[in-house]
C-alpha cells in the first residue's frame, strides 16, 4: 500500500513540474508571437490559467503530506503532550470539515459547468473545477491517515504536529 501511495505522490509532483513547464511555454510563446510576429496564441492565457489553478492544488496536495505548509508553533511549544494532542485533533477535524466542504463546492460547480465551453479552447468549464474535487478527497485522505496515528499513538506529538529544532527552519 505504501508503494502506491508513494507512486501517487511521484506522479503529482511529476504533474505540478509538466503544468509548470507548459505555463512557462505558453506564456513565453504567447510573449514572443505578439513582439516578434503581432500576434499571438489565443488560447495561450486561458490554458495557463488553468495549469496554474491545476499546479497550485496538486502542489499543496503534495505540500499537505510533506507537512511543507507554513505554521505558526508557538502555542504548541509552551503545551504539554496532552494539550498538543488536543490542539492536533481539534485542527486536524476542522481541516477535514473544510475539506469535506470544498468537495461538496467543487462537485455541485463541476456538475453545473460540465457542459459549458471555456471561450479559448472549447474546454468543459467543469474540468477547472474538477481539482478541487481530487484536491479535497486527497487531503481528507491525509488528513485522517494522521489523525488516526496520533489518536491511535502510532505517531510521537512532534513528528505530526510539526515542532522542529530551530536549526531544522
Amino acid at each position: 500500500m505504501a508503494g502506491l501511495v508513494d507512486g501517487y505522490f511521484r506522479l503529482l509532483k511529476a504533474l505540478v513540474a509538466l503544468l509548470l513547464a507548459g505555463m512557462v511555454a505558453l506564456i513565453f510563446g504567447n510573449v514572443v508571437m505578439r513582439y516578434v510576429f503581432n500576434s499571438g496564441i489565443a488560447m495561450s492565457d486561458e490554458l495557463a490559467r488553468w495549469f496554474f489553478v491545476w499546479l497550485v492544488f496538486l502542489g499543496a496536495i503534495v505540500g499537505l503530506r510533506d507537512h511543507a505548509h507554513l505554521g505558526i508553533d508557538t502555542l504548541l511549544r509552551v503545551l504539554g503532550p496532552r494539550g498538543r494532542r488536543i490542539c492536533f485533533v481539534v485542527s486536524h477535524s476542522l481541516m477535514i470539515f473544510a475539506s469535506l466542504l470544498l468537495i461538496q463546492g467543487s462537485w455541485i460547480q463541476t456538475k453545473i459547468n460540465w457542459n459549458v465551453s471555456a471561450p479559448a479552447t472549447g474546454l468543459s468549464v467543469g474540468l477547472f473545477y474538477g481539482i478541487g474535487i481530487i484536491f479535497g478527497i486527497s487531503a481528507t485522505a491525509i488528513l485522517i491517515y494522521e489523525l488516526a496515528r496520533v489518536l491511535t499513538g502510532r505517531a510521537t506529538d512532534d513528528e505530526l504536529i510539526g515542532i522542529r529544532d530551530s536549526e531544522d527552519h
